[in-house]
């Protein structure tokens, strides 16, 4: 499976096996252009040929929706279009702060620099996708 953490700016992107419950976290595309982000994400496609996708769905602390939460819909919309793979949509609240801690742990204050952005953005999607799988149990690791 492969996970995303969808942004306006980056992606992240996970990999990750269902039966063994396992994630990684694969790389971040720094792009605003659709055509550049799906070329690469056409790329991942075919390197990993997931079963299925998995996207992060951002809501606010509630729950509400906003409206990076309709941008998160219409990319995985665009994905099963695309792809014709299922796309799960899981609750992403607080994975990037979980990644960001994670992040800061591993690396102190050099986790703060424009080249973890990209890190961070693939670890969130690497949380994404373990919890679609039914949480973390320890098994986050950078």
């Amino acid at each position: 499976m492969l996970a995303f953490d969808f942004g306006t700016r980056r992606i992240g992107v996970a990999v990750g096996e269902q039966e063994t419950g396992t994630a990684h976290p694969l790389e971040a595309l720094d792009a605003e252009d659709n055509a550049t982000r799906f070329a690469w994400i056409a790329a991942l496609v075919q390197e990993w040929r997931p079963a299925q996708l998995v996207v992060g769905l951002p809501l606010t602390p509630d729950g509400a929706e906003h409206e990076m939460t309709l941008r998160c819909r219409r990319f995985a919309n665009q994905l099963i279009g695309r792809y014709g793979l299922p796309v799960h949509l899981v609750d992403e609240r607080y994975t990037s702060v979980d990644a960001a801690q994670r992040l800061h742990e591993a690396y102190g204050e050099r986790a703060g620099s424009s080249y973890n952005k990209a890190a961070l953005d693939a670890l969130a999607a690497q949380r994404i996708l373990l919890d679609y799988f039914g949480g973390t149990d320890g098994r986050f690791a950078l």
